[in-house]
């Protein structure tokens, strides 16, 4: 819902800020009062191209900013979260038109392009008037009201899931036909799959290869070294460091008698000895290991040789040929099953084809019942609405598309024939502006809870009527804004009397330029506002007491 408006510099407006609430706000003023003005600003802050025209004389820019809660507006916010432009509960459409005819775009206070502009606005305001945005002109959005206004929601989801379905395996069926013949792939992965399978090619094993090469490379010098300390802890030619421990562990017990303190000395030692001892064994098992075998060395060069060219054939590190040989193994079982694949997918593609012709069906049986009764409702609300004779017709038009359509088997088309004996036309070709705002607002009150825009405006949608019409189109507003939010401009007494709450637009010469004012009316303003749009430049007694009734009549 949109709750804040503000503008500078725009046109004849030096700054208006307008704050709005739920239910149907009505916009008045004098003829050249720069009403449609509002209108015109929320359709630049919905990324209408930039008109340098629109900055008010002798200003560098305009600015205009909208603030909407989203709380009644899912896909908006959806869309933020999407986009990574969320903030909370609220948002806000900021844009600026330079004199020298550029703009930018802000939303949420962060850089935006004019097309994410138009496609968050387009789920937060629909404008409806004389003006090219407008999104009820689209078939997409007028397929989105009729399944609305019909609760298709779950045979459209049905649709949609049996759709993506069916999509993914005529994807993997075209990928499959894409490969043409590959057995020459085949008998090459085999080659290098073979390759790969003659060595043991785990982490560990290369590890553990590479280890022990090291060994074997260093073999002598590790015997030596091993020898040299076995000789120096435990052997018998030399005084070893063994029997000296033991000798001096002897004369400090003789005397410890003598200094308790040795006790611990000794203690120490025995751990120590049995530590030595220990290493000594150790020294042992690994001399035992240690090997001068030339023809094993070998072996293991030309191991490890092997490996770090397999490496540099497939451009990987030695501790990723495992899994290179894993993904060779998986490539060559889908080949290999490629044509089971082929043959399995066009049963299964079948068989969704049937899915969603079923599902699409009932969904156009949905659609059919619904559009008769958008259709007989409409064209009576459009009676009403001073276009006796008129007729809307909601025309669903069979899809030709091959491939599965998430949105069901059939497009629509809102067709309009304003003047009996016409044949309907489609609604974006209607011509004047007063009836398609008309129409809009008859389709907008006949979908009443179908259409998830949650702001809606109607620019001069009286344009061309007067008396009881009048009076029906502003109760038709007033009901659509017990719904929606509903903004109207309007030159008509008998609508701006339906409002929940009402601005009137003035102008004035200020130092010889024309500017625009915009003011929030209270109750006595409004009545006064109500006469003078019923008796002229001259109010007099039995304009007030008319616009006193209009107002005692509204619900």
């Amino acid at each position: 819902m949109l709750t804040l408006l503000t503008i500078k510099d725009f046109a004849v407006v030096r700054t208006a800020e307008l704050e709005f609430g739920a239910g149907l706000t009505v916009i008045s003023g004098e003829t050249g009062a720069g009403k449609s003005l509002l209108v015109d600003a929320l359709g630049f802050l919905s990324g209408l191209r930039a008109d340098s025209g629109m900055v008010r004389h002798g200003a560098e820019r305009a600015e205009l900013s909208a603030q909407f809660d989203l709380s009644d507006a899912m896909p908006a916010r959806d869309w933020l979260r999407e986009q990574e432009l969320d903030e909370g509960d609220d948002c806000q459409l900021r844009r600026t038109l330079r004199a020298d005819g550029g703009s930018k775009a802000w939303i949420n206070g962060r850089p935006a392009t004019l097309a994410q502009l138009g496609e968050l606005a387009g789920l937060l305001v629909e404008i409806h008037g004389q003006h090219e945005h407008q999104a009820l002109l689209s078939k997409a959005s007028q397929l989105a009201l009729l399944d609305g206004f019909g609760g298709h929601e779950a045979a459209l989801t049905a649709v949609e899931t049996v759709a993506a379905h069916w999509n993914a395996l005529l994807r993997e069926r075209e990928a499959l036909s894409k490969q043409g013949d590959v057995s020459e792939r085949i008998a090459y992965l085999e080659h290098q799959f073979a390759e790969l399978q003659r060595e043991a090619l785990e982490p560990d094993a290369i590890a553990e290869l590479g280890a022990t090469h090291r060994r074997h490379a260093h073999a002598a010098a590790l015997i030596a070294a091993c020898d040299g300390a076995f000789a120096r802890l435990a052997g018998e030619d030399a005084p070893s460091m063994t029997r000296q421990l033991q000798q001096t562990r002897s004369e400090l017990m003789r005397v410890v008698e003598h200094e308790p303190r040795l006790a611990d000395i000794d203690a120490l030692l025995d751990a120590a000895s049995i530590q030595l001892d220990e290493a000594i064994a150790l020294i042992e098992r690994v001399r035992e290991d240690l090997d001068l075998d030339p023809a094993q060395f070998e072996d293991m060069e030309r191991r490890l040789g092997r490996i770090h060219d397999l490496a540099r054939k497939h451009r990987v590190a030695p501790e990723q040929l495992a899994a290179q040989r894993d993904a060779l193994a998986a490539e060559l079982e889908l080949l290999r099953s490629a044509g089971q694949r082929v043959t399995a997918l066009d049963g299964e593609i079948a068989a969704a084809r049937k899915q969603w012709q079923a599902a699409a069906a009932k969904l156009t049986e949905a659609r059919t019942k619904t559009a008769k009764a958008l259709s007989k409702s409409t064209t009576a609300l459009i009676g009403e609405l001073g276009m006796g004779g008129g007729k809307f017709e909601v025309a669903l038009e069979p899809n030709a598309a091959e491939r599965p359509d998430a949105n069901g088997a059939e497009r629509v088309e809102f067709l309009v024939s304003a003047n009996a004996g016409q044949p309907p036309r489609p609604l974006r070709k209607v011509a004047s502006g007063g009836e398609l705002s008309r129409i809009s607002l008859a389709i907008e009150v006949a979908a009443l809870g179908g259409d998830l825009v949650p702001t809606m405006v109607f620019d001069e949608v009286d344009s061309g009527i007067g008396g009881a019409v009048a009076e029906i189109v502003g109760q038709k507003l007033r009901a659509l804004g017990e719904k929606r939010q509903a903004l109207c401009v309007t030159h008509l007494p008998q609508v701006a009397a339906q409002g929940h709450a009402h601005y009137r637009v003035s102008k004035a010469a200020s130092d010889g330029v024309t500017q625009s004012a915009v003011e929030k009316l209270d109750a006595k303003q409004r009545a006064e506002e109500l006469a003078r749009m019923l008796g002229g430049v001259e109010v007099s007694k039995e304009a007030r007491a008319a616009a006193k009734r209009l107002l005692s009549n509204v619900d």
